[in-house]
């Protein structure tokens, strides 16, 4: 079938004589076609014989998950389930579907834009209701009776679930009406708008684990979030924390942890595990911040095995730092940890005899006590009472009313 002659109707326009030797074009699929079906060639990709091995195809399809973007489901999605379902009827794979479970990754935003809409009569701020209104109406010489002003973070300020022009913003205009409402927006980003962020930036500022984990953190997987660069320095931050758990000639030793402080690795290696395992990585990022935040509290040196298991839970979420953190823990021991075994909670170790209580003095939190969880109402009263902070709101005071909730709040009501 390649092989063919030159017909008669194509000689003349291709400036050859027709019945000479001529190779057909095979060539003429869209170059995305082969991403189709790419996940079988994963399974075995040295099969020169076959597109995928039955005995191999049956033991690792279907995919298990497929994580994309919504665009996918008109997309690569799509046309993957079409042809999968057309080898299916052709008996090249066992299955109806080629992928058990799908979760659609929310969108990036760029960052917030502030918008402030003046009336072009009388040069005054408006609300952006009425500004919005007024862009699209004539001013009588052929103009827009509104225009906007695009504002910096620097010129507004939040109050309450809205954004105003600040008083001493250089754009206040003389005689202006204040507060003046400001429009607050996120917008996909695209080149005609100037709102792209180049990863390469934030990644020559901040490092490469700075921005992965900082796109964790923003918030739950499947939801459209909002890109804020001063949410990449927090993490960046956090890491510079992590970092310094190990910084100093006695930062950290072969002792042997408390057991608060085996209590403090296990709770997070409980938390960090069942968030990653259900693609709640916002969580386990702050279940990693709590812990630096109490190791940061440790005497010196700190327990080497308890830094060591804590640098395996942060790789998956930062790599290059976490092998740093190990490398050096171990004495310049370069092994990568990406081989070790991912460590294990006990849940003994993670229970407690002792509960923490929010201590409300007419309902506001005065103190945070550590109690008995088996402590009974008035031995509660008792210890709230012996604090500092809450003698200073309940002395001289009659007590008309005590709320308790055993392991939860206790509530001292008072005279005022």
């Amino acid at each position: 079938w390649v092989r063919t002659t030159v017909p008669e109707s194509s000689a003349a326009a291709a400036g050859v004589t027709a019945g000479e030797p001529a190779e057909r074009e095979t060539s003429t699929m869209p170059q995305w076609a082969g991403s189709c079906w790419y996940y079988l060639r994963f399974a075995d990709p040295s099969n020169d014989r076959l597109m995928i091995d039955p005995e191999v195809e049956k033991y690792w399809l279907p995919v298990d998950l497929y994580v994309g973007g919504t665009e996918h489901a008109t997309l690569h999605l799509l046309y993957a389930r079409f042809w999968h379902k057309v080898l299916y009827d052709l008996g090249v794979v066992s299955t109806k579907e080629p992928f058990r479970k799908l979760v659609n990754q929310g969108m990036i935003l760029g960052e917030v834009e502030f918008t402030g809409y003046v009336d072009t009569a009388s040069g005054m701020f408006v609300d952006p209701n009425v500004g919005e209104q007024i862009m699209t109406e004539e001013d009588g010489a052929g103009g827009a009776r509104g225009r906007e002003m695009k504002l910096s973070e620097d010129d507004v300020e939040k109050k309450g679930d809205g954004y105003y022009l600040r008083d001493d913003s250089p754009h206040v205009p003389e005689g202006q009406s204040m507060p003046v409402k400001i429009s607050a927006r996120a917008h996909k980003m695209s080149k005609s708008r100037g709102n792209v962020i180049n990863p390469d930036d934030v990644v020559f500022q901040y490092g490469a684990d700075s921005l992965r984990l900082y796109e964790m953190f923003m918030g739950p997987l499947r939801d459209t979030k909002v890109w804020s660069t001063s949410g990449v320095e927090g993490v960046h931050r956090f890491l510079a924390r992590a970092w310094r758990l190990m910084e100093g000639d006695e930062a950290f030793g072969d002792v042997e942890p408390t057991e608060e402080q085996v209590r403090s690795l296990h709770i997070c290696i409980k938390k960090v595990t069942e968030m990653t395992e259900g693609m709640a990585y916002n969580t386990a990022i702050s279940a990693m911040m709590e812990f630096v935040n109490d190791a940061t509290k440790w005497e010196q040196p700190r327990p080497k095995s308890v830094l060591h298991t804590f640098s395996l839970l942060l790789s998956p979420y930062a790599p290059h730092i976490a092998e740093e953190m190990a490398c050096r823990l171990r004495g310049g021991d370069e092994a990568s940890i990406a081989y070790e075994e991912w460590p294990a909670y006990d849940e003994s170790l993670i229970e407690t005899n002792e509960v923490l209580y929010p201590v409300q003095v007419n309902g506001k939190v005065r103190a945070k006590l550590m109690l008995s969880k088996d402590i009974t109402e008035d031995e509660a009263v008792a210890s709230a009472m012996a604090d500092e902070n809450v003698q200073k709101f309940t002395d001289g005071k009659e007590v008309k009313k005590v709320i308790f909730r055993s392991g939860k709040i206790l509530n001292i009501v008072v005279s005022k």
